[in-house]
């Protein structure tokens, strides 16, 4: 079909539509009964917080990969990270983690294993590597803590499930978030509920840190799109800090890997051979 007779074909299309609607039809008049009016997407997210949240967290949950932007402060300091996740097992990421001196560290999480990137000038003690390894199976609890509970924390499938886990969520209303429509939920919640829903391996960690800042409470915010996606999530710790993440380009290709060898230094070898040398 030619370019003209397209529009041309829904004028005539048009035209007919009107010659027949004005042919003997009264206005009002129908022998159809009239459908009631379907519920928006963003109506029924409002209306049906729990069906919408298990709907949520199904959809999230064949989620391939997400773009994340997290900014807050943690203990006083800014923090802000920017990257992407792939949902797949094991969990991999790769951020860019910028400081409150703006000095911006890259970091890639493979499974339990941390690679973060050494700056240029402080390479002469690794022999040039450019990676330094952590694997968080073999350190003592507490090494990486901050890193992994930053990159579960991001994780969209945790930040839906973590709400359906705990009583007392309510609709805040309709919002848009980056241009896209969405509806708000919040809930506050005690710090012994919130920890449940945490990885058992850092839940003393956690518990620890929140008891030493006095903290009683947390405050935990999602916002769903149409899509039944997160586009953001938000987390108040009291005094401890506060953090907000950003969701976009969901499922996008995106293809994380392991830095090679040759470009990494061992961390616990380090130690081990610091001890050793002692």
């Amino acid at each position: 079909m030619s370019f003209w007779k397209k529009p041309a074909l829904v004028a005539v299309s048009a035209l007919t539509a009107f010659a027949v609607s004005a042919c003997g039809v009264t206005s009002g008049a129908s022998d159809e009964p009239k459908q009631p009016k379907q519920p928006s997407v963003l109506e029924l997210l409002a209306s049906d917080l729990k069906g919408s949240l298990l709907k949520t967290a199904e959809t999230t949950d064949k989620t391939d990969s997400v773009t994340v932007t997290m900014t807050g402060t943690m203990g006083g300091e800014k923090i802000s990270m920017q990257g992407v996740l792939d949902l797949g097992d094991p969990l991999k990421a790769e951020m860019k983690m910028t400081d409150a001196k703006g000095d911006t560290t890259t970091v890639r999480m493979i499974g339990a294993v941390i690679f973060a990137e050494i700056p240029a000038e402080n390479r002469t003690g690794t022999g040039g590597k450019r990676w330094m390894k952590m694997d968080l199976t073999g350190l003592s609890k507490m090494a990486g803590t901050d890193f992994t509970k930053q990159f579960e924390d991001a994780d969209p499938v945790k930040q839906v499930k973590t709400l359906l886990a705990i009583d007392g969520t309510t609709v805040v209303g309709q919002e848009t978030v980056n241009g896209v429509p969405t509806v708000h939920y919040t809930v506050t919640t005690p710090v012994a509920t919130y920890l449940k829903q945490i990885d058992a391996r850092r839940r003393d960690a956690t518990e620890k840190a929140l008891a030493t800042q006095g903290v009683k409470e947390l405050k935990i915010d999602l916002w769903v799109d149409e899509q039944y996606r997160p586009r953001r999530a938000g987390l108040v710790m009291g005094t401890m800090g506060d953090m907000v993440i950003d969701y976009t380009d969901y499922d996008k290709a995106v293809a994380i890997e392991t830095p090679p060898p040759a470009e990494t230094t061992d961390l616990a070898e380090m130690l081990e051979g610091l001890t050793t040398t002692r």
